[in-house]
């Protein structure tokens, strides 16, 4: 603990920490099927862990069609329905909707989406996924390396985990609200 005195001039007041927690909760998806209510459990379980940030990060068409097989609408439709989610909330200011792959507008790998993820917002990084992305995930050969940096939230319980994910276990979780 510092004892040294200092001087401040009449009236000081100091300036509490803006930060709510630390840390940052990536909800990585298409955003194509998630609906508003898993959303705000994805707000809820930020705010109960008190992560600095909520970030939204919505996969353009060419890397949705990469992981999944299934069509997708547009990314502008998907983005626009993630901004007017953020502002009907109150706490609109700790979420963001990351637009990286918008301005890209092509295929982005995860491990790009990763490091400038882990670049733009404050550590430890959890990623919130699906049971199908967190299996595509751990199939990737750089899913070692990215799962000592990173933990993984997954929204429910994976019914067929890829052989990655059972190794690595104690490095995900399933809320219990899920």
């Amino acid at each position: 603990m510092d004892r040294s005195s200092r001087k401040v001039s009449y009236g000081y007041v100091e300036e509490k920490d803006n930060r709510s927690g630390k840390g940052t909760l990536v909800y990585y998806d298409t955003f194509q099927d998630v609906t508003d209510r898993q959303l705000e459990e994805a707000a809820l379980l930020a705010a109960e862990r008190s992560f600095a940030k909520l970030v939204l990060y919505p996969l353009h068409e060419e890397t949705a069609k990469r992981m999944r097989k299934s069509p997708i609408e547009p990314y502008y439709k998907r983005v626009d329905r993630l901004f007017e989610w953020r502002e009907e909330r109150a706490d609109g200011d700790t979420i963001i909707v990351e637009n990286w792959e918008g301005r890209r507008k092509k295929y982005t790998p995860i491990e790009a989406a990763l490091r400038h993820l882990a670049d733009q917002y404050p550590q430890p990084m959890f990623l919130y996924v699906s049971p199908e992305t967190a299996n595509s995930f751990a199939s990737f050969h750089s899913f070692e390396e990215w799962i000592g940096k990173i933990r993984l939230v997954l929204t429910a319980p994976p019914p067929d985990a890829h052989p990655n994910l059972t190794t690595y276990r104690h490095r995900w979780e399933v809320p219990e609200n899920s």
